[in-house]
């Protein structure tokens, strides 16, 4: 009797949460093109399916859904409204805000790849409305009180991996079977093409954009395209930027500092200094000036 009730609970969540859910399995789609509107979580109590395993000590907000056959560990903590599909495996001290997907055998928290790890307590922190698509892996940091942290708005297509002390900013997008090394921070906006591995301590800025099956060996400043085997840039982001309202000065300014950067015959030393005094002083020149300076790897050329 218990069984059957909590087997109802589960598909009727599932209907009041995501109309087009399928409540035997636990999967949600949607037709292409519409709007299904987020119902009112606050007194919506948690369903879990009775196949799934939720230890003691795991917190789960008003309307979290968890599908069939998934497993959230004793440490972790998900924020109203979270959905996790069938097979999903959230473990260690994972933290995942309000509104976020968690699709089929995506796995999260598991300890580092990292043969430095000696299992200290470290975290994964993610931000609200993040999706997380089939079989993405995200690792833990590897020391203690350390975190690798993903953002809000974030896309992680399937087979995406995050390696240990990534950052990974907001409204980024990596597509399929993205590839990140320890340490690797991705900024704002940023979106990186399918198969392409990013070695560690790589940082990618806000709003760049990396072809797919490329190699990143080196930092790609912000605003700028990168692509192709030995990576090389290949000029502005300008749709992404457009897309982000940057207004049509800035991106005018942009793409002076980006010939003084990659087409003069300066080096990047005296390239920057040359934008910092001829350019106007926009935030986003200053931005784009202070992360070349600050580069540690180099940048793409």
């Amino acid at each position: 009797m218990e069984t059957s009730s909590r087997k109802q609970s589960f598909s009727q969540a599932l209907s009041i949460a995501i109309p087009e859910a399928d409540g035997l399995t636990g999967t949600w789609a949607r037709v292409p093109g519409t709007v299904v509107p987020f119902p009112e979580l606050l007194d919506t109590r948690p369903a879990v399916h009775p196949t799934a395993i939720v230890a003691k000590g795991a917190e789960l907000g008003p309307g979290v859904v968890i599908g069939p056959f998934a497993y959230i560990g004793p440490r972790v903590k998900l924020g109203e409204g979270t959905q996790v599909g069938l097979h999903a495996i959230l473990e260690g001290r994972t933290t995942l805000g309000p509104r976020c997907q968690v699709h089929h055998g995506a796995v999260i928290g598991n300890i580092p790849q990292d043969l430095k790890y000696r299992g200290a307590p470290s975290e994964v922190v993610i931000g609200h409305d993040t999706v997380i698509r089939e079989y993405a892996t995200i690792h833990a940091a590897t020391e203690e009180h350390e975190s690798t942290i993903v953002g809000d708005h974030v896309l992680l297509m399937a087979y995406a991996h995050i390696a240990h002390n990534c950052r990974i900013g907001n409204h980024v997008i990596l597509a399929n079977a993205v590839n990140l090394a320890g340490h690797v921070r991705v900024d704002d906006y940023a979106i990186i093409g399918g198969m392409t591995p990013v070695h560690q301590f790589v940082t990618i800025g806000c709003h760049a954009f990396v072809g797919g099956g490329s190699r990143v060996p080196q930092d790609v400043p912000p605003y700028v395209k990168a692509a192709g085997n030995p990576l090389r840039a290949c000029g502005l982001n300008s749709t992404g930027m457009d897309r982000r309202g940057i207004p049509a000065e800035v991106r005018l300014e942009l793409k002076r500092a980006y010939r003084i950067l990659y087409r003069s015959q300066l080096n990047v030393a005296q390239a920057l200094s040359k934008i910092a005094h001829d350019l106007k002083p926009y935030p986003e020149i200053h931005e784009l000036v202070e992360f070349v300076r600050s580069s540690e790897r180099g940048i793409v050329r």
